[in-house]
């Protein structure tokens, strides 16, 4: 569970940051960019519903860790767009889409047994970058150290306001 609240506070921490720049991207708006960076974790409704049985009942090849790589992740953005306003579309996309990034990001940091990644940009390449082993997902200290971030940037935010 680390890793999820990690995601929300770098994604949090991204787009506080930016709303320093974009008068537009106010607290509704951060939301959605850290609503992105949940994207990439939906692979892991796989624990409540098999492959195998979306697989039989699509009748086509299915896997759910299709949804975390770029590819898969850019599918679920463009659904989140589809059910917003119009005029919200851009923003929610580009949102959505920083979220997704920064999560796929942090993901491909990870220490791995192999040295490798896992197919992070999926379907353009099926190439497993190595990875700098930074931490573990289930590391407790980087939430602690996302978090502490994510709490500077909020008050450096708001004391520039």
């Amino acid at each position: 569970m680390p890793d999820l609240l990690s995601h929300a506070f770098i994604a949090f921490t991204i787009c506080t940051l930016l709303s320093l720049r974009y008068d537009w991207l106010s607290g509704e708006y951060v939301t959605v960019g850290m609503a992105g960076a949940f994207i990439p974790d939906m692979a892991k409704i796989k624990l409540l519903v098999d492959a195998a049985t979306v697989e039989a009942t699509l009748d086509i090849p299915f896997d759910w860790l299709g949804v975390h790589t770029l590819g898969g992740a850019l599918v679920a953005v463009l659904v989140g767009v589809v059910v917003v306003n119009r005029s919200d579309r851009r923003r929610v996309f580009g949102l959505l889409s920083l979220g997704a990034t920064s999560h796929l990001f942090a993901d491909a940091l990870l220490l791995k047994a192999s040295g490798r990644s896992y197919e992070v940009l999926w379907p353009l390449t099926q190439y497993h970058p190595p990875t700098p082993g930074l931490y573990l997902s289930t590391d407790i200290w980087l939430t602690g150290v996302t978090g502490s971030v994510a709490v500077a940037a909020y008050l450096f935010v708001q004391y520039r306001a």
